[in-house]
């Protein structure tokens, strides 16, 4: 016989061992004053064998009544009585009742056959209450407690809902009646008006309930109320057997109880999957449409005709990635992380794994992603070669300018000059005079050729890059050309003319013309040399600008030559106003062959000196600026060359954490979160990156030679690291999930991560389908080479690589393993149990479910069961069966 369960008399309990009632407890704690009460309890079992007794020491003496009362309460049959008066007689049939109360796991030490014949009061009363223990209340179990503790249990949940009764012990709880009411009213409320009862009142409550109980739940009065009302602690024993009636009289409610927990446990773990399912559906189609909405803007390369305006959309596009996408990310990854957990949660309970609507896998939501990042990388880089073709249109544009109103004030009036008729009145030298003055006129037109030609090429680059302000260009450059092409059709005009006069002249003045051969191009070079000095540039590193500069100091090592040169055409000059003071020559101190006068050259001789100081200035501060581009540039390189490795490294720790085993999960599970808020503590640190990059970008600058690392390249790695982190944490979330909810122990959690890990020999966190096999022939499975090996091993690889991707998480095999031996909720446990609230019918009505069923469940049922169409159908009943296979995926629902 097994050992049992039973609460002594002292209040111990236990499980799995014998127990033993000694004589002295049975003297200290049964008394006379359970007398009537374990009398009433033995006559409400010996009336079904048609007796009664009226005095229990003195009716068990020949141990007749005693047989015949553990042959009613066990069901079972003893040895024959002894039918003789003799003491012997008596003595034998006491032996063999205590001998089977022996054989149910209880030891009476020190008492014998003798004490009950002699009509040993307590010694009796003891014994009748180890009978009551182990017939009447050690079966007793409630949520795993036993005996006297699951009684109290049970009494206090039935009493839960009424006010002023508080079950907490087998005494003092029960003396005002309340508490019996309340047990009678709960499972039978036709039979009291509970509203009418005080809590002053205890003897009309307990003779109401005592009365009620005796008259229509068939429990005899076993307690007397005035009894319980005059004493200050009533017995614990005699209510504990009263209660324990109770408790039997109700136990076909309790198991409706019992079957309807069972389906409210269900009902719940499907209600709270199909509220996830919504909620994952709902977040995919908001980040979906987000993205959808998102991309079309990054697509968008509508250029701006502005410097400026491209500004606006790189502050827009640092916008977006500073506030808008951050939040996606986060959504991104904790939809995955729900849909894993949710997946998780449906394997646990035998549901069928959640299936999104079309387009909402989780790769189809990568899928998006990634179509967004590859629209932001173009966009970014679109960005910038706008702002650099922007830039470098503004830079020609300025010079374009700057050259056609250098060339434009050289030929204004030039037209007018050429079309003049002087030589026709003019003297023989005059003639001559004009005639060189024409010459050095076509030397200043040729050298001013180049100037015509980079305008016409600035104009043609700027077509090329699409300048918005190209007409205007066009027709300013256009105008110049054709205004050029007339200047030389009119010089060679009058070129024509003064040859066909200079016949008629024989002499010139040859310092003047020496002069202006010489003041000319010495004049052209001041001019060049101004709009060099003036010209504007364009640079990007600290060798541009050094370049700039030495091209700088190589022009102003010729200003000394050139100094000798201006002081030479000047004494040409100086010369000729000598001659014509000295012979009174009539030519007003003017030279005939050329415009260009001392005063001029003095006074761009002197505007080039001014211009140099200032050439240097911008020079200077140029490079100034390139020292600062270049401090950026070292400083984000710096920065970045910490960053990216820290992150790198980050992500191969995470990834070794994960495959790893020390400490239990949930030492894992801190770690990983002291992990994650290390992590998250060096996003200040990303930030300064992030404004370090800003300021880079805000300063032009588009390469840095002192790092590898991109700010995107950071961003993605930033990203990745986060979500890496987060999906870690929730795999072992999950694996704690699992464990409890199948009952892993750390001990089998450990082996079952050491042995996937012996055998994850690269790392990946899966196994190959090989290295699978291995790992369950090393766990105990006998999967052999032979056909029923080969597909006994098909059948487990169907089960933890359904999509045969050919590969095996360690989730899915920890799924795997804990599923070949779990305890759980099936279909057939949930049918059973609707049958219990059915009364054993085939079918349920909305009335039993609706007073079964909390509400919210009850309402659940009705709105998703089908019309049972079977024999003695009712109208409006229920087919509960295929709902209870729908529940576990076994059918539509």
């Amino acid at each position: 016989m097994a050992a049992v369960t039973c609460v002594l008399p002292g209040g111990q309990r236990g499980r799995g061992q014998d127990y033993t009632v000694e004589q002295s407890m049975f003297y200290s704690g049964c008394s006379q004053s359970n007398h009537k009460t374990f009398t009433a309890w033995c006559n409400s079992h010996l009336r079904k064998a048609g007796t009664q007794i009226e005095n229990i020491e003195e009716d068990f003496r020949d141990g007749l009544k005693l047989m015949l009362l553990l042959e009613v309460i066990s069901g079972e049959r003893l040895a024959k009585p002894e039918r003789g008066k003799m003491r012997v007689h008596k003595i034998s049939n006491v032996n063999k009742a205590l001998d089977f109360i022996a054989s149910k796991g209880v030891k009476l030490v020190s008492i014998g056959a003798e004490e009950i014949v002699d009509g040993n009061v307590k010694m009796t009363l003891g014994m009748i209450w180890t009978i009551i223990l182990r017939f009447a209340i050690q079966d007793i179990s409630v949520e795993e407690t036993s005996a006297k503790e699951g009684l109290l249990l049970w009494c206090q949940r039935k009493t839960a809902p009424y006010k002023n009764v508080n079950i907490q012990n087998f005494h003092i709880s029960w003396k005002d009646g309340l508490g019996f009411c309340a047990l009678i009213h709960r499972h039978r409320p036709e039979l009291i008006d509970y509203g009418k009862l005080r809590k002053d009142d205890p003897l009309t409550n307990l003779n109401t309930a005592f009365d009620v109980a005796e008259k229509y739940l068939d429990i005899p009065k076993m307690l007397d109320a005035e009894d319980i009302v005059g004493t200050a602690r009533p017995d614990e024993k005699a209510i504990m057997t009263y209660v324990s009636s109770f408790y039997h009289a109700f136990s076909g409610a309790q198991k409706a109880e019992t079957a309807a927990n069972r389906i409210c446990k269900v009902l719940a773990v499907n209600q709270e999957n199909e509220q996830l399912m919504e909620d994952y559906e709902k977040l995919a189609s908001d980040l979906l449409e987000w993205i959808r909405r998102t991309i079309p803007w990054l697509e968008n390369r509508a250029p701006e005709n502005t410097m400026q305006a491209m500004q606006q959309k790189l502050e827009d596009f640092r916008d977006y990635r500073r506030l808008h996408k951050p939040p996606k990310v986060q959504e991104k990854c904790q939809l995955e992380i729900n849909f894993n957990t949710l997946q998780t949660k449906l394997r646990l309970s035998n549901r069928p794994a959640f299936m999104p609507s079309e387009g909402k896998m989780v790769s189809d939501i990568n899928n998006a992603w990634a179509g967004l990042e590859q629209a932001e990388k173009g966009y970014e880089e679109w960005l910038l070669n706008e702002i650099r073709r922007l830039e470098r249109l503004d830079h020609l544009a300025e010079k374009f300018r700057q050259k056609a109103s250098i060339h434009e004030s050289w030929t204004d009036g030039k037209e007018a000059m050429l079309q003049q008729k002087d030589y026709e009145t003019a003297t023989l030298s005059e003639i001559k005079a004009l005639l060189k003055k024409h010459e050095a006129f076509e030397s200043d037109l040729a050298a001013h050729q180049d100037r015509v030609e980079q305008i016409a090429a600035i104009a043609q680059e700027l077509n090329e890059l699409d300048y918005y302000d190209s007409p205007s260009v066009n027709a300013r450059c256009q105008k110049i050309c054709d205004q050029w092409d007339n200047l030389g059709a009119l010089t060679q005009k009058r070129r024509e003319a003064l040859e066909r006069t200079e016949k008629l002249l024989e002499t010139i003045d040859q310092l003047y013309l020496e002069y202006a051969k010489r003041a000319a191009p010495f004049n052209n070079w001041m001019e060049g040399a101004m709009e060099d000095l003036q010209d504007t540039f364009i640079v990007h590193t600290i060798e541009e600008i050094q370049g700039l500069t030495t091209a700088h100091e190589q022009f102003k090592a010729t200003l000394p030559d050139a100094d000798k040169e201006r002081q030479a055409i000047l004494g040409i000059h100086n010369e000729v106003s000598k001659i014509v003071q000295t012979y009174h020559v009539n030519m007003a101190g003017t030279n005939p062959y050329t415009t260009i006068t001392p005063q001029e050259i003095n006074g761009k001789w002197d505007h080039v000196r001014q211009l140099v100081p200032r050439r240097d200035q911008a020079l200077m501060e140029e490079h100034a600026r390139q020292q600062h581009n270049e401090r950026l540039r070292k400083q984000f390189g710096a920065q970045a060359n910490v960053i990216g490795p820290w992150i790198q490294t980050k992500m191969e720790e995470i990834g070794r954490i994960s495959i790893e085993m020390h400490g239990t999960l949930e030492d894992q599970l801190n770690h990983l979160r002291q992990y994650e808020k290390s992590i998250v503590n060096y996003k200040p640190k990303i930030d300064q990156l992030e404004g370090d990059h800003q300021q880079i970008q805000e300063a032009l600058i588009f390469d840095n030679k002192h790092t590898n690392y991109t700010m995107e390249h950071i961003r993605v790695g930033w990203e990745q690291l986060l979500t890496t982190i987060a999906r870690t944490i929730n795999e072992v979330e999950n694996q704690i999930l699992t464990r409890d909810a199948k009952g892993i122990s750390q001990e089998q959690m450990n082996e079952f991560r050491a042995s996937f890990n012996h055998f994850d020999r690269d790392h990946s966190g899966t196994l190959g389908p090989e290295e699978f096999k291995a790992c369950l022939i090393s766990l105990g499975y006998d999967i052999g080479n032979d056909a029923q090996g080969e597909a006994e091993f098909a059948r487990i690889m169907s089960i933890v690589d359904p999509n045969r991707l050919g590969v095996v998480t360690f989730q899915a095999f920890i799924d795997f393993m804990s599923r070949e031996t779990a305890d759980t909720d099936t279909a057939d446990q949930v049918m059973a149990s609707f049958k219990i609230l059915a009364g054993d019918k085939n079918y349920i009505t909305v009335d039993e479910l609706r007073r079964e069923l909390p509400p919210d469940q009850a309402e659940y049922c009705i709105a998703r069961m089908a019309p049972y169409h079977g024999p003695n159908a009712v109208p409006g009943a229920l087919d509960y069966m295929s709902f209870s296979t729908a529940l576990y995926g076994e059918s539509d629902l």
